[in-house]
């Protein structure tokens, strides 16, 4: 079986919102763009929140993010999943990110958001099982999937829903 590898997180050190999704989907690995499958609703829903809309390019995308203090990753650094379902990935050849890494190069961040249940599932199980000082000081909100997978909500109550990422404290221009 091929290992699917991550990507590094889209970040910089004054990040106040952490989401998170599983691991990157075989569109998004060939693109090396998170969310890079058209029918994701991630950057639409980002485009509405903050202008990072799926109209305009991918790194103009990633700044506006950074600029409102939103970092973008992955649970898992790598795993064997065949195909892009969250429901094929073989957790025992999941190998999560580094999360003490980066919360102790961002500093600021309070608040995680999974980009559904699948990543924040893996998050519990295999980054707090072993970590138990991360789960001090950090809120933890799980959100609807925007993988095209999860099509049973519509688009506006999923916005709705997402709008707790851009609640958060924007940094000073």
């Amino acid at each position: 079986m091929v290992r699917s590898t991550g990507f590094p997180p889209i970040v910089d050190a004054s990040a106040k919102v952490l989401i998170l999704g599983s691991l990157p989907s075989v569109r998004s690995i060939e693109a090396f763009e998170y969310y890079a499958h058209p029918q994701n609703a991630f950057w639409r829903i980002m485009g509405e929140l903050f202008g990072a809309g799926p109209d305009i390019p991918y790194i103009r995308r990633a700044e506006l993010l950074k600029r409102n203090n939103v970092a973008v990753w992955d649970v898992l650094a790598s795993s064997v999943r065949p195909g892009s379902m969250d429901s094929a990935i073989d957790e025992s050849t999941a190998n999560p990110n580094d999360f003490a890494s980066l919360f102790n190069s961002c500093p600021d961040i309070s608040l995680v958001c999974f980009n559904g249940q699948k990543a924040a599932g893996m998050f519990k199980k295999l980054v707090l099982s072993e970590q138990d000082d991360l789960r001090h000081g950090m809120r933890y909100e799980t959100l609807p999937s925007t993988s095209p997978a999860f099509a049973s909500m519509p688009f506006e109550e999923k916005l709705q829903k997402w709008s707790i990422v851009s609640r958060r404290k924007r940094r000073k221009k």
